[in-house]
């Protein structure tokens, strides 16, 4: 008896030696953002352009973010918000965990650029343009990651999120 009892001892002394030995589950959470969308869930899917703003009513930022975007509606460029609580459909399906997040889509879907928290009017409305037509930003200005038909604005898709 004597025997089973160290034996058990000595196996849960192990078992929390082993638990103090393991490194900390990591708490760094990376952001993606989607590299295409189907243009059927957003507003107005015959339009040649689409910005979606990903954005949380509890969120100060997002309101800012969306008021500069609702600016950029035209009949080329359809504007959509998509609040968490409204379309949290949306945000699970392509996997937003964070916001404010500017998408930039073109006709078929593919994701030209993306923005992950503020951005500045100057660089949401230069990255528009310049999408829609290239070259349109003066020789020797900031492009705003645009280059030519890259998907690479603000953020490529996919690319890890500050």
């Amino acid at each position: 008896m004597l025997v089973l009892v160290l034996v058990a001892l000595a196996v849960a002394a192990a078992v929390v030696i082993e638990r103090r030995r393991r490194p900390d589950v990591p708490t760094n959470v990376g952001h993606t953002l989607p590299g295409q969308l189907d243009r059927r869930d957003f507003a107005r899917p015959e339009a040649p352009w689409l910005v979606a703003v990903f954005t949380s009513a509890t969120c100060s930022t997002c309101a800012g973010v969306w008021e500069k975007a609702q600016l950029l509606a035209s009949d080329e460029v359809a504007v959509h918000e998509a609040e968490v609580g409204v379309a949290r459909d949306l945000h699970g399906r392509y996997h937003i965990t964070a916001v404010p997040a500017v998408v930039i889509a073109d006709a078929t879907g593919a994701v030209r650029a993306t923005f992950l928290g503020p951005v500045t009017a100057t660089d949401l409305w230069a990255t528009v343009a310049e999408l829609r037509e290239p070259g349109s930003l003066p020789s020797g200005a900031c492009d705003h990651g645009v280059a030519g038909t890259q998907p690479t604005s603000g953020h490529a898709p996919g690319e890890p999120q500050p």
